[in-house]
């Protein structure tokens, strides 16, 4: 693709800082070639990105642009700020070795990462099994091992298999998306996973503010907050959930240096 052209479109996308409810218009064929040259560069990464601190997380996006920039601006513009995308866009990292990041949560199957490094790629997700489960599992703390999941698809867990895995596989932190929470981020299992989402007012339908995790290189975790603003008019698309309203433990905000 030529660089230039990549350069213009950008230009275009960030014009609309600030200004709400202005809209940028792509032609069909720049999405297309947006499309193409974006699947080449998701193809040549691996399954499971093993990416290094400072870096700032974000949960789902569900196509809330005005959004988007705003996260940007708390954390920079790419490239002067490294992102990870965790909700209904890119999913699974590993950030020095210590934090596991994916959309859904946990998996029966996965015993080992290696058995998302040897996923093959492309391909469709299956009704069951360990693709399914990272996309789609929920942690439950209505659980223990694993329960039934509402939606329909994939499973439950507890607290219990937080801890399990974590001492498994020697890591500090699960980190994942996928359900609406009320403040952004929403603590469990003693602190040792964290749900993000960082699409405030969801589909117009809830008060929910969104978050953003920042990384540093001691591995300290902090949140940036976009707080919910007016209602933004309802649709009917998406399949996130809400969670029930809880607030984190007392001391975590303090702790994590969260704005």
């Amino acid at each position: 693709m030529d660089p230039s052209l990549l350069d213009d479109i950008i230009n275009r996308l960030l014009e609309v800082r600030g200004r709400v409810g202005k809209q940028v218009q792509l032609s069909e064929s720049e999405i297309r070639l947006l499309c193409q040259v974006s699947r080449e560069i998701f193809l040549q990464q691996p399954n499971l990105l093993e990416l290094e601190a400072p870096i700032k997380i974000c949960g789902d996006i569900h196509g809330q642009y005005s959004d988007l920039l705003r996260l940007f601006e708390y954390g920079g513009l790419p490239p002067h700020a490294n992102y990870l995308f965790l909700g209904d866009y890119v999913d699974r990292a590993l950030i020095d070795e210590k934090i596991l990041c994916m959309h859904g949560g946990l998996s029966p199957d996965l015993t080992h990462l290696d058995r998302i490094r040897n996923m093959s790629r492309p391909t469709d997700v299956p009704d069951t099994g360990l693709l399914c489960d990272l996309l789609w599992s929920d942690p439950s703390k209505d659980v223990q091992g694993w329960g039934m999941n509402d939606r329909g698809v994939s499973f439950t867990f507890g607290a219990d298999k937080v801890t399990e895995f974590l001492q498994k596989h020697d890591l500090d932190l699960i980190c994942r998306a996928h359900q609406v929470v009320e403040d952004g981020y929403e603590f469990f299992a003693n602190r040792q996973l964290v749900t993000i989402f960082s699409a405030p007012n969801y589909c117009g339908e809830f008060d929910n503010a969104g978050a953003m995790m920042s990384v540093d290189e001691t591995l300290m975790c902090s949140f940036q907050i976009l707080k919910p603003a007016d209602k933004k008019p309802k649709v009917t698309f998406g399949s996130t959930t809400t969670t029930k309203p809880g607030n984190p433990p007392a001391g975590v905000k303090a702790f994590l240096g969260s704005k």
